[in-house]
């Protein structure tokens, strides 16, 4: 289940790093798409650096006594099988159902994610083993932590497949971007329009502010009016012949 990875995909990321989850979600709107945003996956630490990264999908459902047992965890249907499947710089994206009693990876699994050059997991349940969690500086956006293994509350059963995570349908490969106001998944389809449409929102959120700071009043600012617009592009520099 290898991840192709298109050959303009380092310029893609280069650029979303610079450009804020809730930008994403305006360009995205416009696009006509609302449910972008996964609920219940926040950051486990404030500041870690925004992360762009195709989506790694691992999918778990409700426990059920015969398949959700300690012995489980040697099945080739594992959370460690599909660790060692997950190529370098993936995002794991996790569909836990929202359950937080019952932690998903602990620190040794997400050590070795990380050892495995994992660039961040995303999740709307929760971890375990918190203090090694952290330990191993694997970035994390869940919804928090409890001490119960996975198999108290939940059965994995697949990955790279089409998953929901915090309410949002993440699909293999689709891309991810995550910062300290959670995670988003741009699809596959709408990656070369957002990194198109991206720089130029941020530009534009940035010389409003600067007009705020001189004093200037919200109407016809934010949102623009014919006025100010051409204020504004009378401050872009000359594109390129």
């Amino acid at each position: 289940m290898e991840q192709t990875i298109p050959a303009n995909f380092e310029r893609a990321a280069d650029i979303l790093r610079s450009v804020s989850t809730s930008t994403i979600t305006t360009i995205l709107l416009k696009k006509g798409l609302r449910n972008v945003w996964m609920r219940q996956a926040r950051p486990i630490r404030s500041g870690q650096a925004r992360l762009v990264g195709r989506a790694f999908t691992l999918r778990f459902v409700p426990a059920r006594e015969d398949l959700a047992t300690p012995e489980s965890w040697s099945s080739p249907t594992s959370t460690r099988a599909a660790i060692e499947e997950m190529p370098e710089g993936c995002i794991a994206v996790v569909d836990a159902m929202g359950v937080s009693d019952a932690g998903i990876f602990g620190d040794i699994l997400c050590a070795r994610m990380r050892k495995r050059g994992v660039a961040a997991l995303i999740a709307d349940g929760v971890v375990r083993d918190v203090a090694g969690v952290l330990a191993t500086g694997l970035p994390i956006w869940c919804r928090g932590a409890a001490a119960p293994p996975s198999v108290a509350g939940l059965t994995f059963v697949d990955w790279q497949r089409p998953i929901g995570c915090g309410g949002v349908a993440v699909f293999p490969d689709d891309l991810i971007v995550a910062d300290d106001d959670g995670a988003v998944v741009i699809p596959s389809a709408l990656i070369a329009d957002v990194v198109e449409l991206a720089p130029e929102q941020e530009r534009m959120e940035a010389w409003i502010m600067q007009e705020v700071d001189r004093g200037v009043p919200l109407p016809g600012l934010y949102p623009m009016n014919v006025e100010t617009k051409a204020r504004y592009e009378a401050t872009r520099p000359p594109a390129h012949e």
